[in-house]
Order: C-alpha cells, then sequence, then structure tokens
C-alpha cells in the first residue's frame, strides 16, 4: 500500500459521490467514463473502484504528469475533475511529525482528512466522441506503409494514403524498427 493508492481511491470516491453514482462496478457500470492525467498508482485505484479500464474504452488516458481525474457521466452528460492539492503533502508533515516517514503522514492525512483539504474540485463537459465510448465497434484498415491494421479511425490520410500514425508521423514513434 502506498500514498497515491489512497489518494486515488479518495479521488475516485470523491468523483463518484459528486455525479451521484452509487454503483459503478454494478448497475451503474456503463455509466461512467474517467480520464487520468498520470501513470501512477493513483490510477491503479481509480480504475479499480471506477470499474472503468482500458480494454473497456472506460478509462482514458492523458499524459500530463498531474495527480487528477475527470470522472464523465455518459447519462447526464455532467463532468467532475478532481485534482490533488500541491499543500496535501505539506499538510501532511504539519499533521502528523510523530510519524516517522513522509509516506507514513501522507497515507495516513490521506486517509483521515476531509476531502476540501485534499482535493480541488471542478464542474465541466467532456466532449466525447461517440467514436471513442466504450462498447463502440469501428471498421478496421489496414496501413498502406506498415500494414498492420487500425481500429477506431486512428489513421490519416497522406496523398490518397491511409497511413498509421506511427507510419504519418515517424518522429513520434516509440518503437523504433530495426
Amino acid at each position: 500500500m502506498c500514498a497515491g493508492q489512497i489518494l486515488g481511491v479518495r479521488m475516485a470516491l470523491l468523483g463518484l459521490e459528486r455525479l451521484g453514482i452509487a454503483d459503478p462496478r454494478g448497475a451503474d457500470r456503463k455509466r461512467v467514463v474517467t480520464y487520468v492525467e498520470i501513470d501512477r498508482c493513483a490510477t491503479d485505484a481509480i480504475s479499480l473502484v471506477t470499474g472503468c479500464r482500458l480494454g473497456k474504452r472506460a478509462l482514458k488516458f492523458r499524459d500530463w504528469g498531474k495527480m487528477a481525474a475527470t470522472f464523465v457521466d455518459l447519462e447526464t452528460g455532467k463532468a467532475v475533475r478532481i485534482v490533488a492539492r500541491e499543500d496535501s503533502r505539506e499538510l501532511a508533515a504539519r499533521l502528523y511529525p510523530h510519524l516517522e516517514s513522509k509516506k507514513l503522514q501522507q497515507m495516513q492525512a490521506y486517509r483521515e482528512r476531509p476531502a476540501e483539504e485534499l482535493f480541488l474540485t471542478h464542474w465541466g463537459r467532456v466532449a466525447i466522441d461517440p467514436a471513442d465510448l466504450p462498447g463502440t465497434k469501428s471498421d478496421r484498415v489496414s496501413c498502406a506503409e506498415c500494414e498492420e491494421g487500425v481500429n477506431f479511425g486512428r489513421y490519416v490520410e497522406v496523398d490518397g494514403r491511409r497511413l498509421c500514425l506511427s507510419c504519418a508521423h515517424p518522429e513520434l514513434r516509440y518503437f523504433k524498427p530495426e
């Protein structure tokens, strides 16, 4: 167990509560889409609480390096973004100096402190492309360059050829073929 997992659980519970979603893994399981902004342990906790997963297309990852998540209610269109307050670590150190490590101080604070001391909450909306909704099926095309299959319109047309994003933009590739 780490402080980030506790923070992620609290973020998810707060987001679901604000949206009025009581049973995200049961009766409300098709009602929530979650955007996470960091690839740390909090994301795993958020996924566990909400039931949103990448493979179900209900968990969306934005690599922005922020301890933040946005919870979208597909029934109402409302969205709430929960952001961990920057001063929550300092708060933990100030309130729990008797605990021997920052990790233990943060874990204690993240378990006990009220949500308003740990998080900022912003209401808004998220325009989710219908093709990005959970359960959506799409046509599959083959890249004219590498011949790999591409789903969900994740290709671009260049000189009349359909190219996957990595062939269209080789400078952005994370994998470099030899």
